[in-house]
Formats: structure tokens, sequence, C-alpha cells
């Protein structure tokens, strides 16, 4: 939610960015909001400041990081699908099925560019200011922190459209200084190399987190130096070329050099970003708007407004099921997590119950009700966390969206450590194992042995950041780097089948669950084991004794029996078994970039190369 800066000036942050973009159709749609001229518009600081708040503003609404980037486009993956019937929508871009008159791929790609032509102008400008060289020192910081944070936005821009289109046109000037509107696509790693060296700079113009005032959503210091480590591993990573081949270049670990040296820089100042101790309060906090002094947000989407434009939809689409008007409002469902990702967590890892959610409110008691194991919906932004609650049919919740986190640094660290060294060091171990007993709180003893081996450390850091950052727009594209995506879909399909059979190692799911509610919240029957434990999704299906009760004490005729691993013998997506419906569509050497939409094709004339098997 938007706190102190942003809110107060994001109503001026739109501006005058038209006056610049007028023969610029193919990028932008914007009409005019404002007769400020350039000189005016950075005449002082205020107005300066007014200027970035609106490069700010393309991260925002529907079309930014508020659903679309952050919730159509990372599914499907190993971890969750979009839940429902294949449309030319949403839908999919999830099974991906992916056509060229899909809207839901041309709006994000305009609005990615507004936010590149706003980020340009100021890049220009702002350093071109008298008072950027000559002003007071307070006028100089201020400016200087200006033009860090365009440059980290532009990056952050161009980080998404790689990510999703590839090697795509790349202005690094205002569209008023371009000769031609209608440039040729540029390699990724010539623009990645471009942004990562802007990124070394803005890191030495912008404060630290501590050093910079009252919590908003402004970029600091720690949120420049790990999406510098973030985009370094990605410009190490595989991706898709325009051969059609999945290929890393031979300087890769140049760049797993970078991320190191980045993350190590960054958990050495433990005074300005760490983890939080408890991982459920991390969620706790956005969706409560609480200040988390720990700093485990290196980097959020500033959200608010209500609208389209500038709020977000999380907790709204995603979410738990709700649809109770007097306490919770309505919504949730729109991703559905997949049965093989809750089962890739232990019993007692505390981030399973954070990241998904296995119960709905469907009535006006607020009495919960269980779920079965093919409904099972995403838990880190959910409606019935929010403080104060927000009830009526509300599409804006004002929930911010986390970009990077701590945890991201450490794993980053890890890896990269992995990969220059030919195994992991003791610090990279120590690193991985810091994330790992963090989501075993109360029971760190049983994280298990990390392996000293590279790929077994490999594949540890590949499963840690698969359960450490569920529903957060990153497993798919950390599948695409590591060129994992195709085979983590076809090992997804063989686990939910083997979880409907209930075959090894799947043998324990139970069939059958048997619940109750104790007021409002659900409690499991479960009939204690050999050590005095019952665990209700982790051992065959315990059926209450007739005429006993259970560990509840409620009588064995109240219990209510759900499909458990049942339920996926019947559960479909698109007229198929889920395991088939999951990303139905998908085409290796294809589907791992969207195409470009028909309409900017058709703006180019024939000058924009397709991407491949479109």
């Amino acid at each position: 939610m938007k706190h102190t800066t942003i809110k107060k000036l994001a109503g001026a942050g739109v501006l005058l960015f038209t006056l610049a973009l007028t023969g610029c159709k193919k990028y932008t749609e914007v009409e005019p909001v404002s007769q400020y001229s350039v000189p005016q518009a950075f005449s002082d600081v205020a107005n300066a400041t007014n200027a970035i708040i609106g490069v700010y503003d393309e991260l925002q609404g529907d079309n930014g990081y508020g659903i679309r980037i952050s919730m159509y486009y990372p599914y499907d993956s190993d971890e969750g699908i979009v839940s429902g019937n294949i449309d030319n929508g949403r839908r999919g871009i999830g099974r991906y099925q992916l056509l060229l008159t899909n809207a839901e791929l041309a709006n994000p790609f305009r609005q990615l560019y507004r936010g590149i032509e706003k980020a340009n102008l100021c890049i220009e400008q702002i350093p071109l200011m008298p008072q950027y060289a000559s002003g007071t020192a307070t006028e100089q910081a201020a400016l200087k922190r200006l033009h860090g944070e365009a440059l980290t936005l532009r990056a952050q821009f161009f980080f998404q459209l790689i990510l999703n289109w590839g090697d795509v046109p790349a202005p690094m000037v205002p569209a008023y200084k371009q000769p031609n509107l209608f440039i040729p696509k540029m390699n990724r790693d010539s623009i990645y190399d471009l942004l990562i060296e802007d990124l070394k700079t803005a890191k030495e113009l912008v404060p630290w987190r501590t050093e910079a005032g009252p919590r908003n959503e402004r970029i600091t210091k720690g949120a420049v130096m790990a999406l510098r480590a973030k985009m370094a591993l990605h410009r190490g990573g595989y991706s898709l070329r325009s051969n059609g081949q999945m290929e890393r270049r031979s300087d890769y670990l140049n760049f797993y050099n970078i991320a190191k040296q980045e993350c190590e820089e960054l958990m050495a100042r433990r005074d300005q970003h760490t983890l939080n101790p408890n991982y459920e309060n991390v969620w706790r906090s956005v969706t409560s708007f609480v200040y988390d002094p720990q700093g485990e947000i290196l980097f959020e989407v500033g959200a608010g407004g209500g609208n389209s434009n500038s709020d977000s939809r999380m907790g709204n689409y995603d979410g738990p099921n709700l649809n109770n008007a007097s306490r919770y409002g309505a919504g949730g469902g729109g991703i559905q997590m997949l049965p093989n990702y809750f089962y890739a967590f232990d019993s007692v890892d505390t981030r399973r119950d954070v990241t998904l959610t296995h119960y709905q409110v469907t009535n006006a008691t607020n009495i919960k009700s269980q779920r079965r194991l093919g409904e099972l919906n995403t838990g880190k932004y959910r409606r019935d966390w929010r403080v104060p609650l927000l009830p009526g049919t509300v599409l804006n919740v004002g929930y911010n969206w986390a970009m990077i986190r701590f945890s991201d640094v450490l794993l980053m660290y890890a890896e990269a450590v992995n990969e220059i060294s030919n195994g992991p060091s003791s610090q990279a171990i120590s690193a991985f194992e810091e994330v790992r007993k963090r989501g075993y709180r109360g029971n760190t003893g049983l994280i298990g042995t990390t392996p000293t081996d590279k790929a077994g450390f490999f594949n540890a850091i590949v499963n840690e950041r698969w359960l450490e950052f569920g529903h957060e727009g990153i497993r798919k594209y950390d599948l695409i780097r590591w060129n994992l995506l195709a085979s983590k879909l076809a090992e997804t399909r063989t686990k939910i089948q083997q979880i409907r059979d209930r075959v090894a190692p799947f043998n324990f799911v139970p069939e059958y669950i048997y619940y109750k509610n104790v007021g409002e919240e659900i409690v499991y029957y479960t009939a204690a084991d050999s050590t005095g434990n019952g665990k209700p999704f982790w051992r065959p299906t315990q059926v209450p004794p007739s005429g006993t009760t259970g560990s509840s004490g409620v009588p064995a005729n109240k219990w209510v029996r759900i499909d458990w691993a049942r339920h996926l013998t019947a559960n479909v997506i698109d007229g198929r078994p889920l395991w088939q419906g999951l990303a139905y569509y998908f085409v290796p050497g294809k589907s791992e970039l969207f195409p470009f939409d028909q309409s900017t094709i058709a703006s180019y004339q024939g000058l924009l190369q397709q991407n491949p098997g479109y």
C-alpha cells in the first residue's frame, strides 16, 4: 500500500511525458494530463521527484505488477496454474496457447515501454539540472538519488521484457531523440550488459534503507544490489535463442561472479536487510501494512488508490476462495497450487501453510471448510489476513507486490558460489541453511543433511527456491534460466499421477481426510502413530472409529469425510485430467518466450522478427 512520499505525489506523477511521446504510439497510449514543458518538469527537486514518481507509476496497476505481470505471466509451472478452462486471455498464457491476438500480452508490453520512455527522459534530464552539480548538498543528494532510481527502474522494465520476450527493441534515449522510432531488436546479452553497468552506477547514487527516511516504496541501495545480482544470474543462465535452442554464453561465470560479489556485500550489511525470523510474519506485515524492521523485502511495488491504474489485485484474484461480505469480502481462487507442490514441503516446514491454503469460506457464518487436494490456492496475499478487514466485493485490496527478498540474496549467493567454485563453500552452505532453518522454525534439527558436492548442492538450491518463493513470480523464470522448465513440467505430471494412485514415493497420501469445525476453525481426525503424533496429510486415510471420539473430542458421526487423493481421479482442466491440462500447449524451444502481439508486429511493417515457433 502506498506510504508517505509516493501516496502524496502519485497524483502528480503522470506528468508531461506525452510531450515526448506523441510520435511513439507503438509504445504508448497516454493522454496528456499536464501542460508542463521539459524544462519546467526538471526545474527543481520537487518537480524532478514528481517525474520519478511518474516512472514508478508504470510498475503498478492491472497491466503491471498489480495482476498481469505478477500473477498471469509466471504460470503454468511446477508450483501452480491459472485456474479455469482455456481462453484467449490469462488461461491461454498459463496453458502456453500464446495467440498473437491475446490482449494480456499486448497491454503489459506497452506499459513496460511507457516506463522505459519515462525513465529515459529522467536519466537524460536530471543530470543536466544545474542543482545536480552545483546545488546545495541536500539538492545534490536528492537528485543523485532520483537519477539512481531512474536507472534502476529502467533496468527493471527491461528485465521483465527480456524474461518474457527475449531480444527486444531497446531504446536507451528518449523518443524525441530517436531518428527512427521503429528500432530493431537488440541482443538480450547486450541489453543486460548495459543495464548491469547502469546498476553499478545506481548503487552509488541511492541511499541505504536506514538513510532514506520514513518507509515508502522508493528504491534504496539494497534493492539495486539485489536486482543487479538477479539480472547477472539471468545473464549467465540459459535462454531461448533465435535458433530455437536453449543456450547460455561461454562467459557466464563472469556474471555469476557479479552476483556473488553483490550478494556478499549485501549480506555484510545485516543492519540494513536480513531475514525476518518468522516466515509468516513477512506476509502478515505485507497484508496488514506493518513496517518490517528487518527489511527482508528489499524492493516492493507500491499499490493504492483503489483503481486499475495504480492499485493491485492481490487478495482479490489470488488467495483462498472467500465469499463473506460481512467479514472478509469476496475473492480469491484465481491461482491453483498443485498437489505435488503441497507434498514438496516437509510436514514441519512452516512455509507450506503460508504459501498454500486448503480452506475456503463460502458462508455468512465465517466457518472455514476444507478444500480438496486439487483445489488448493495461494496464501501469501490472502484477503482474510488484511488488517483492517475489507468487507465487500472490492477488486483492489492495496497489497504491495514483493519483488525481491533477502532470502533471495542468500540463495543467489549460495548458487553463485557453487557454480564458481565447483561446489559449495562453508559460507554458501551456511547461507542456504539459514533460509532452510527459518522455514523449519522450531524444528531446525529436521532440515536434513546439506549436500557438499556441486550437483547435489545445485539440486538442493533448485528445491529450496521452489519452497521459499512459491507464488512470488520467480519459479518459472528460474526454471528457464536453469533450462529445467520442460523437464520439471514433465516431472510434475508424473508426480500428480503418483499422488492420485497413492504409489511410491506418495503411498503415504490419504485417499480421504476427516475434518470438523471447532468454532470457525478446522480440526482433523488424526490417530496417533507409534511416536504419538498424528499427521492427517502424511498418513493413509485415518477413519474415526465408530462410536468413539477423535482427537478433538468430537463424536465420530460428526466428522466430515472429504476426498483428498481421491479427488484427483475426477479433477479436470479443459476437460482433461489435471496433470494433462497443466501447461498443455507447452512446446520446448518455443514456449519459453512469449510472442510479440499482432498489433506490435503490424506496426513494424515486417521489420520486427517474431520469436521462434510463432
